[in-house]
């Protein structure tokens, strides 16, 4: 790391290591901010559009016929930013039969699934205890188990260094190195007081002050980036600016990823907060607005699939299929068994119909273990959206 280009820096301090390397040591947070006319408008347009996200999840019928489909996206997308090729639909053929649709995925598509886990996990847990060092270790350790990196601690932080470069970087070529682990844990512990504290500073803002601290800081070996994003996830929903999971960024970070990543690393070296908390907020209006379009369409998509099937004699099940479909669009005849508590014959019936009305295709071409499709549906929530939307 070459100090030079952390001098001047307002976000922290260079330090040179007993074992001759230089490490970037962040301030605590908050730092001081400058409230220019154009973070004051980013910042109104992200509490809106999050507002209109909020408001729509809360008059949702069932809130889980959209949360759990882009929590799922989003686990794709975050993992994809680390370099995994995993697609929406490996993971749930995945998720149906514990078996990738392409062997050779297999490493991948588990990373994208341990991501769910943890995510899910991180859910359940914030319902009574808050988001602090000993909660992130606990998902660390569920997303990092039996993946690439479960050697490198799951679940403890760091207790040697660690860099941030393109591959072959070491920690004197690296652009970025972390505290080393005594000034790492002063750190953390000034990073878990920020958490708990109350503060004045806009949620939001608060919010893009933690990622990128947390980021800067890179507590574990391996899984710092997912984990980071993990972190918005969860504290939009504990400090209850979201009634459920609905807003993720990685769609927004990864399509700009190399922006994504000199943002982080300028606040480093120049303290440039203005920038990095402008391109988030500006990510957080992006993935609300698309978030409500995307609501919208699976709303439309539910009630014109129940209308196809609905008459006086539709069984109450035929129409709660339609709604599993839009948690499991990627599913086997066994699993709606399971999932609708009915016997296999009836969900081979139902099966059957949703084929014949083009809500389901059979997907493997197998007359045993086969795998439906619900196409219309994945595409609605993986699909990238028109710039421009009407709706």
């Amino acid at each position: 790391m070459n100090p030079d280009l952390f001098r001047n820096s307002s976000a922290g301090k260079v330090i040179k290591t007993p074992k001759d390397f230089y490490a970037f040591i962040p301030n605590p947070l908050p730092p001081d901010i400058v409230w220019s006319p154009e973070l004051v408008a980013v910042l109104s347009d992200a509490d809106r559009a999050l507002g209109q996200l909020a408001g729509l999840g809360r008059t949702l019928y069932n809130p889980h016929l959209l949360m759990l489909p882009f929590l799922r996206r989003e686990a794709v997308l975050s993992s994809r930013i680390e370099g995994t090729q995993a697609s929406l639909s490996d993971l749930y053929a995945y998720e149906a039969i514990q078996i990738p649709l392409f062997e050779e995925s297999k490493p991948d598509v588990r990373e994208v699934y341990n991501y769910v886990q943890a995510l899910e996990y991180g859910l359940k847990r914030i319902e009574t205890l808050p988001l602090s060092l000993r909660l992130l270790r606990e998902i660390h350790a569920t997303l990092m188990a039996g993946v690439r990196g479960e050697f490198q601690t799951p679940g403890e932080f760091r207790r040697s260094p660690n860099w941030i470069g393109p591959p072959g970087s070491n920690l004197n070529t690296a652009p970025y190195v972390p505290p080393p682990v005594p000034e790492m844990m002063e750190a953390l512990n000034a990073f878990e007081r920020f958490l708990y504290a109350d503060s004045m500073l806009p949620p939001l803002i608060r919010l893009g002050l933690i990622h990128y601290q947390f980021e800067a800081i890179h507590p574990f070996l391996d899984g710092n980036g997912r984990m980071g994003r993990l972190l918005i996830i969860l504290l939009l929903v504990e400090w209850k600016l979201l009634p459920s999971p609905l807003l993720y960024l990685s769609v927004y970070f990864e399509a700009s990823r190399q922006t994504y990543y000199d943002l982080l690393l300028k606040v480093s070296q120049r303290g440039t907060w203005q920038e990095w908390l402008t391109y988030f907020l500006q990510g957080v209006t992006s993935q609300a607005n698309d978030a409500v379009t995307r609501s919208r369409r699976l709303q439309h998509l539910r009630e014109n699939y129940r209308q196809q099937l609905q008459t006086q004699r539709t069984p109450a099940k035929l129409l709660q299929a339609i709604d599993l479909l839009f948690v499991r669009p990627v599913l086997t005849i066994q699993q709606m068994q399971t999932e609708l508590d009915i016997s296999f014959a009836t969900a081979g019936k139902y099966v059957s119909q949703l084929q014949d009305k083009n809500i389901l295709r059979e997907m493997t071409g197998q007359a045993r273990n086969r795998i439906f499709l619900a196409e219309a549906i994945l595409q609605t929530i993986d699909e990238p959206l028109p710039t421009t939307d009407s709706e």
